[in-house]
Parts: C-alpha cells; sequence; structure tokens
C-alpha cells in the first residue's frame, strides 16, 4: 500500500512550504494519539497550542508536522493550521474514487456508522475506511477524511452537530453518495427551542450529497416527511427505512431474544435478506436497515453485510457487555456510559427490561444534558419505561435526576446520589450473581469509570 500522504502532497493541499521530504501513513493533531510515521498537525485553540508539543510528537515517531512556525524537524510551513487540517481533508476527499456514506442523527449515529463500516469491509476486506472514536465535529470530520487512503472503495463519516448551520458546512466537505439520518430526539434542546429544529438541523446532511446520490430516512419517525422534504432538492433518490408497513427498507419479520441475536427478514426495493443481529433492541433493528439500504445503494455485497450484522460486537460505551464477577458469581453488565437523551434512553431501557435475568434488573442512569428548559420534563418521562423495563432497583446519578426520582416516587426502589463515587458504592453492595446491570448517562456525568471499575473486577 502506498504512503498515506507525501510531503509534496501535503504542500500542495494546504498551500505550504515543505521543508525536508518525507512520506506519512497517518495524521493525527492529538499528540498522545502519534505513532511512527505519522503526521502531526500542530493546531492552536482556545485552551492550547500544538506547536507546545511537537517534540513529544516527534519523539513519538512522527514523520513530520504541519507548523506555522518553523521548526528543525521535518515540516510543512503555512499561515494556519486550523484551516490546513481542513485543506487536507478536502484534497483526500477530491483524489478519493471511494464511494461515501455520511451518517447523523441524534442517537445511533456512531453504531450505525461502525456497522456500515463492517458491512462494507466484510464485502470488500481493508478497502473500507470510516472516522473512529466519535470525530463528527468541525475537527473531526476533516481530520477523518485526511486519513482516508488513496486506495479506499468505501468511506463512512459521522457528522454530529448541536447548533444549526454546522451539518451544511460538513456535509459539503464529505459529499457523500448516500446520506443517513438515524433518529431525532430532544439530544441538544438547549440550543433548540423544538424537535421540529433539530430535524431541520439533520436534514441540512442531505445538502452535501453528490449527484445521483441517496437520502435515507427513518420511517418511524414522526419527523419521516419533514426530513423527506428537506432531502427532495438534493437526492436524486430518498429511501424510509424501518419497522413499519409501506417502509422502502422494512425488517418484514423480526424475532427477539434468540440464540446468537435477533433474527430479522428484510425487505429491500430490488432483494429479501434473512440475517441475524447480534446487538439487542428494536432501536438495533432499524439501524441495520439504514446499514442495508446503504449498502445497496452503493451496490455493495447484501450477503457480506448479513454475516458482518451476525458478527457485529458492542461497542465501548455503545452497547458493550461484560460478565462480571460478583459474589461468588456472575452479573451482566451493559456499557451505554458514554452518552444519553431521552430516545436513547428509552430505547436502552426497553433492552434491559428484555433481558432474561435469573436476578435483578439495575439501571445505574445519569442525568441527560443539554436538554434545556424542559430538562426536568425530559427526566421525569423516564419513569414510564423504567416501570415498563421492570426494573428492580434505580440508581440515579446527577442533580438533574431529582425530576425522575420524584416522577418514581415508591413505584420503583430508587437512590438519588450526586455523583458516580456515590453510586459506585452502592453498586458494590447491591449487585448479585445473575443481575442484570444497565449503565448509561450523559458523557459528562462520567458512568464510564465505574463501567471500567467494574469490567476490572472492582466490584
Amino acid at each position: 500500500m502506498s504512503a498515506l500522504w507525501t510531503s509534496e502532497e501535503i504542500a500542495e493541499a494546504v498551500g505550504g512550504k515543505a521543508d525536508g521530504l518525507f512520506e506519512v501513513g497517518g495524521v493525527t493533531f492529538d499528540s498522545r494519539e502519534v505513532g511512527k510515521g505519522d503526521l502531526f498537525i500542530a493546531m492552536k485553540g482556545e485552551a492550547t497550542d500544538g506547536h507546545r508539543f511537537l517534540d513529544k510528537a516527534f519523539g513519538a515517531g512522527a514523520a513530520g508536522a504541519i507548523v506555522s512556525e518553523p521548526i528543525p524537524q521535518p515540516h510543512v510551513l503555512v499561515g494556519d493550521t486550523n484551516k490546513a487540517l481542513n485543506d487536507l481533508g478536502r484534497a483526500s476527499r477530491e483524489r478519493s474514487h471511494a464511494r461515501i456514506v455520511g451518517v447523523t442523527g441524534s442517537a445511533g449515529k456512531t453504531g450505525t456508522k461502525e456497522a456500515l463500516y463492517a458491512a462494507l469491509d466484510y464485502g470488500a476486506p481493508g478497502k473500507a475506511h470510516r472516522s473512529v472514536k466519535s470525530y463528527n465535529n468541525h475537527t473531526g470530520v476533516p481530520l477523518s477524511l485526511a486519513r482516508m487512503p488513496r486506495e479506499s472503495r468505501y468511506g463512512v463519516f459521522e457528522m454530529g452537530m448541536n447548533h444549526a448551520g454546522e451539518l451544511a458546512a460538513l456535509t459539503r466537505l464529505v459529499r457523500p453518495h448516500v446520506a443517513i439520518v438515524t433518529t431525532i430526539a430532544s439530544a441538544h434542546r438547549e440550543f433548540f427551542s423544538s424537535e421540529e429544529e433539530i430535524a431541520d438541523a439533520k436534514g441540512e446532511i442531505f445538502q452535501g450529497l453528490e449527484e445521483g446520490g441517496t437520502a435515507l430516512v427513518p420511517f418511524d419517525s414522526p419527523h419521516r416527511d419533514r426530513l423527506i422534504a428537506a432531502a427532495k432538492p438534493y437526492a436524486a433518490r430518498i429511501w424510509t427505512f424501518g419497522l413499519g408497513e409501506g417502509a422502502d427498507i422494512r425488517a418484514r419479520d423480526v424475532i427477539y431474544g434468540q440464540p446468537g441475536g435477533t433474527l430479522v427478514t428484510a425487505q429491500l426495493p430490488d432483494a429479501d435478506l434473512n440475517f441475524t443481529l447480534a446487538p439487542p433492541g428494536e432501536h438495533w433493528v432499524s439501524n441495520a436497515m439504514a446499514v442495508l439500504g446503504a449498502v445497496e445503494a452503493l451496490g455493495g455485497d447484501l450477503g457480506a453485510a448479513g454475516l458482518a450484522l451476525a458478527e457485529l460486537a458492542g461497542l465501548k460505551g455503545r452497547g458493550e457487555r461484560h460478565r462480571i464477577r460478583v459474589g461468588g458469581g456472575e452479573a451482566l453488565l451493559i456499557d451505554e456510559s458514554y452518552n444519553a437523551n431521552p430516545s436513547s434512553m428509552r430505547a436502552t431501557l426497553k433492552v434491559l427490561g428484555n433481558e432474561n435475568v435469573s436476578g435483578r434488573r439495575i439501571a445505574v442512569l445519569g442525568s441527560m444534558k443539554e436538554l434545556g428548559e424542559g430538562s426536568d420534563g425530559f427526566h421525569a418521562g423516564l419513569a414510564e419505561p423504567i416501570e415498563a423495563a421492570r426494573v428492580d432497583y434505580a440508581i440515579l446519578v446527577g442533580q438533574e435526576m431529582e425530576a425522575l426520582a420524584k416522577a418514581l416516587g415508591q413505584k420503583v426502589k430508587i437512590a438519588h446520589v450526586p455523583d458516580v463515587a456515590s453510586a459506585a458504592e452502592l453498586v458494590r453492595k447491591e449487585v448479585g450473581p445473575g443481575d442484570a446491570l444497565l449503565v448509561k448517562g450523559s458523557n459528562s456525568v462520567g458512568l464510564s469509570a465505574l463501567v471500567e471499575d467494574l469490567a476490572r473486577g472492582g466490584s
């Protein structure tokens, strides 16, 4: 495989001047992530300046850097390193012959991105590329583009936003052939007055579609028609996906709770596919329909996609499962600690309710952030799905959870605690053999530390 970038190519892409000849195999702006042969971009932010970490980057094996100040090591000198990142991402997209997919949504976008990558990679091993982690913002998207190997056949890019107009800029950089909106929910309501405004902001992803492109819209969403209207000026083809009758890509038959996963018969515009879906939950069935729709739109291998979905592992913080040792036995730990909004809370509580357990169902639920003035109502609204999931014990973490504690009252055994440390003490005392433990909350609550401790055997 050829080098990802040469110093001459970098200089041309970013309008800079190369000092020294070098080739790189990777790109990063985080000195902690630098590997041997990488390009380090010394970006300047409000809190720090990447130029301070150049010695660390080269000490870790960087082959070259993009800088705005001359240095003795091999580099490309530019006026603005932040702009250079965007320019490098744009140049990567322009040189690529890959078929590109953009993914957004209020929930499920990272899981869908990973599942789609797995499906495409299964059919074309080593030829699919995707954004890693949740690199989905104004720096993560161009970085992910800049990292795309020139030989890639497929690229899958996650795009996020918390203000109107952000997705429009990102999607015009990515220029997808297929654009997916997974779901619309009350995430980032602090910055939007209604879900309709969120739908409009998510619908911006269609503005970057390449000519002849396909828009994939959630059929079961109350905002379906709004999203279709947003796609019409830009998409040559609009497909809906989901569980409801009438969806273009539909889960026609679904059997939950089977050994090895959920059995699904998917009906697509030009084919039917029977497959097993490893991750549990109705929300994953819907996301799988988006994956299959994208594979079909790209002309990929549907059979390979089905096999990939059967082998799909849970993602850290987004459904990863652990068997943890407790009290001479084992308990199930479901890690959903990365993030939370009302929609994703309901979906994962439903998964907990469907678990076959010999012990109790315990939910450690952290506050949902950025919900604005409606925060109390959104938190209190979780009382019904908690009861429906037959939760035996709910440990509620954070000030915002007070509204839910009041809504639950005496209906479910609860503990309302201020922080993760307090929750951890209760978990260590309470969780026993045969229990199923769900841990979910907004990332800033810090419940991932509890999951890591339990997974290491700290219970």
